[in-house]
């Protein structure tokens, strides 16, 4: 793990470098993006990654977790509001 360090004062994370690939509409929808908020693509790149970390990290259940979960209470409806009294 990369440690912070000092710089004025302050704590600042220490960054890396790592290159990737993603489709080009996306990539220009994120040039876009950067642009109207006046960030850097790296800005709005590290926020969508750590939005994601911290979802994921709080346990949202997965797509077919839902649909699995969906189809249960459609059918067991009556059953779970007996069990909910």
């Amino acid at each position: 793990m990369i440690s912070d360090f000092h710089w004025r004062g302050k704590i600042v994370q220490a960054r890396e470098k790592f290159a990737t690939q993603i489709s080009s509409d996306l990539l220009a929808e994120l040039r876009n993006q950067a642009k109207e908020e006046g960030r850097q693509i790296q800005s709005l790149v590290e926020e969508a990654i750590a939005a994601l970390i911290e979802e994921r990290r709080h346990g949202k259940a997965r797509t077919h977790v839902m649909s699995a979960y969906q189809k249960s209470h459609f059918r067991f409806a009556p059953l779970y509001d007996k069990l909910a009294k």
